[in-house]
């Protein structure tokens, strides 16, 4: 069972290394590494030249976002699993021998999600990130997120959900869970933590612009999923939805009482 990764960097070269190392240094040895640079200009790229040998697909060429990179670098990929890794993210020791060992003993599951440290930029565990049962349902009333460092999914089912939307410049990687779960997914999950997300000032998620465009994303998946506006009632379904996700999800609620919030609240519900 090949399993392809996908990294897109972009002038991330203080963490680009870790983040290379992290895929190449799994124990799982059928993975094709593809890696997407459109145009870096902090070392990045030579620093990716220096694994020539090691990956498997390097792309250097402009693109229209990340979704769009994303996408120009499954095109490319040949594995029966696929996930993506950002270039300030990482896997952690095991994660592929534990999706695809995951994939194997349950045929039906296309998508699988496992948990995830949350790191600074100095790379100090300052949270942790759990994925929740997906649902459509609950996923637009922000009930139902994921990890997406440590979610693998079928290529078979990304192909047919249609890839990433390359319009998306917010939360490519939400979408395409809706998407893949519209187009008849099932998802799973794996109690383990699988990677470590990194939450600094310079990241799209740890940034103040982020809020604007965010609650403008979060509307438009309301939308796709339930095929109508927004409305007052559904405040009430969205607190009635968080209470099921505690209530289903008891350790979830135990790390925000002893950590505080973690990152990523409500990625789908308007506020």
């Amino acid at each position: 069972m090949k399993i392809s990764v996908v990294t897109i960097s972009f002038n991330q070269v203080h963490y680009l290394k870790q983040t290379i190392d992290s895929v190449l240094q799994q124990d799982y040895s059928d993975i094709e590494y593809i890696v997407v640079d459109p145009g870096s200009i902090d070392g990045s790229r030579e620093l990716i030249e220096s694994y020539k040998d090691r990956i498997k697909h390097i792309i250097f060429e402009p693109d229209q976002g990340p979704a769009d990179g994303l996408n120009k670098g499954f095109d490319m990929a040949t594995g029966d699993i696929f996930c993506f890794i950002n270039s300030d993210d990482f896997l952690l020791p095991g994660a592929l021998s534990i999706a695809a060992s995951y994939f194997r003993k349950h045929p039906s599951i296309s998508v699988v999600s496992g948990d995830a440290l949350v790191v600074d930029g100095a790379g100090r565990t300052i949270n942790t990130f759990r994925s929740r049962r997906f649902s459509l349902q609950m996923c637009a009333y922000g009930a139902a997120t994921l990890a997406q460092q440590s979610t693998f999914f079928r290529a078979s089912a990304f192909r047919k959900a249609g890839g990433f939307n390359r319009q998306n410049r917010v939360a490519w990687d939400g979408e395409l869970w809706i998407d893949l779960a519209r187009t008849g997914s099932r998802f799973g999950r794996i109690h383990r933590f699988l990677s470590g997300f990194r939450l600094y000032g310079e990241t799209i998620t740890g940034s103040g612009r982020f809020r604007a465009a965010y609650d403008a994303y979060t509307k438009s998946m309301f939308e796709k999923i339930m095929n109508r506006p927004w409305s007052t009632r559904d405040e009430y379904y969205r607190w009635a939805a968080k209470a099921v996700e505690y209530l289903t999800h008891p350790i979830i609620l135990k790390d925000r009482l002893i950590r505080g919030p973690s990152i990523h609240q409500d990625p789908t519900t308007p506020n």
